[in-house]
């Protein structure tokens, strides 16, 4: 049999379609299209099996904020991998690169966040969540304390738990979710709303719907809220200024415990190294993922104030819960190699500092085109949103699709942007170069134009 990569792309298309299921895909129409076959990276860039090359505008899955093709995280890997490729964390075990990695980890983080469990991946981490917050209030002595409060179109994985605090209506449906114990609230989504507050006002209502919701269950009943400092597969909705100052008081008011989803935002996205640090929100749990590594193995965790830690040491006795790959020797040392590559090259002060406003400065410029209603950005984490109508900002009738048919103009057009709905999203890597951040923006308005002629 042939090697695989050595396969046309054509045989990996017909593989793909006789063997592959994809995540969050409706296979009866990718066997249509065929999938596009990935090959290689290199920088910010990705190739195709036909030879296309794509600037990559949302970093892999919003991870690949180091770029491709590094040969120090590879490297890192590789010596890890022949000296101690896999060991568990189970038996009271532990390994060097976990250790180093959770020194390093507390070193960039909040000053309060001293302790992590690792995990694989974001959909895991948050499922600890669930586990920890509520292995806390029992040992507090408030085991009625059992509620999570969530969002709506927030996203915290697909796992049961993770699906069931993500706030996506059509994830629910599917499996009977969310699992008892999670409730929903608004989202602080300025632009979708009917304009009728000021953003500040909006904001403010918008944090004020937990307070209704922690009044309406009873204070005694819940344990926490989880909210992404920007939500980012909902839209990249990036909340008013007056919306976390307000959650943090809520949270402090009745006690509850503050959850800073970080898998996105974490690690230099934001032009900080945490969504926290952004806000100056004060969580009691930073879940994180994607950019710990960017992106070259998979691993999660969750970083947990000392409040929370001394209880679940101190009074704790064992708790059931851990995986695998907890901790697993090879991922935490491409990890620690990323977060010191990040520091090395100052490229969390290079996304604030630098290309961060550079990028934002074009991405404001797409406001201009008829098509887009708004723009946001954020470090390198923005969208703009597509309407009918520029003045009355109406949006496009739901069945027209005007998302979908602007991400594959983008696609087609060699750069990658997500739709959500008609939000278009992007997040590029830390190392574009103003030339590439150019061209990215070029690339948008070409489009955003082709997709106008398309839609009428």
């Amino acid at each position: 049999m042939a090697a695989l990569e050595k396969r046309s792309g054509k045989e990996l298309q017909e593989l793909d379609r006789n063997h592959y299921l994809h995540p969050f895909t409706d296979h009866k129409s990718l066997h249509k299209k065929k999938s596009r076959i990935i090959t290689r990276g290199e920088g910010v860039y990705i190739f195709d099996a036909d030879g296309n090359k794509i600037l990559d505008g949302m970093s892999g899955l919003w991870c690949v904020n180091a770029g491709y093709g590094r040969e120090e995280l590879i490297e890192a890997a590789t010596r890890q991998m022949r000296e101690l490729p896999y060991y568990n964390s189970f038996f009271q075990c532990a390994n060097p690169p976990s250790i180093e990695l959770a020194k390093l980890l507390q070193e960039v983080s909040p000053a309060q966040m001293n302790h992590v469990f690792f995990a694989g991946s974001g959909s895991e981490s948050n499922d600890t969540i669930v586990r920890m917050v509520r292995r806390y209030w029992d040992l507090m002595g408030q085991p009625k304390r059992h509620t999570i409060i969530s969002r709506k179109n927030g996203y915290h994985g697909s796992t049961v738990a993770g699906a069931s605090l993500s706030g996506m209506k059509a994830m629910h449906e599917q499996g009977g979710l969310p699992i008892p114990g999670i409730v929903h609230v608004e989202q602080p989504y300025w632009f979708g709303s009917d304009h009728t507050l000021s953003p500040d006002e909006f904001g403010l209502v918008a944090a004020r719907s937990i307070e209704v919701k922690i009044k309406e269950l009873g204070a005694d009943k819940v344990a926490a809220f989880i909210g992404e400092p920007i939500q980012g597969a909902g839209g990249v909705i990036i909340p008013p200024d007056s919306y976390w100052p307000e959650v943090q008081r809520i949270c402090d008011q009745y006690g509850i415990l503050l959850i800073s989803d970080e898998v996105i935002t974490g690690f230099g996205r934001l032009g900080e190294w945490f969504g926290a640090d952004y806000f100056g929100t004060r969580p009691d749990f930073m879940p994180f993922a994607k950019g710990v590594t960017s992106g070259y193995l998979p691993l999660g965790g969750v970083l947990i104030s000392d409040r929370v830690a001394e209880v679940i040491i101190d009074k704790g006795g064992e708790f059931f819960h851990g995986y695998t790959y907890s901790g697993h020797p090879t991922t935490c040392a491409v990890a620690t190699a990323n977060i010191r590559l990040l520091q090395r090259e100052k490229l969390v002060e290079r996304v604030k500092n630098d290309i961060g406003p550079y990028v934002q400065a074009g991405w404001a410029k797409l406001a201009e085109h008829p098509l887009v209603g708004e723009t946001r950005m954020v470090g390198l984490m923005g969208a703009f949103e597509l309407v009918a109508d520029k003045k009355s900002l109406q949006r496009f009738d739901g069945k027209v699709g005007a998302g979908t048919v602007c991400r594959d103009f983008l696609v087609n057009g060699g750069v990658i942007m997500r739709a959500v709905g008609d939000t278009i999203i992007a997040a590029p890597p830390f190392v574009l170069t103003h030339s590439e951040a150019d061209e990215m923006l070029e690339k948008a308005w070409k489009g955003l134009d082709l997709t106008q002629k398309a839609l009428q």
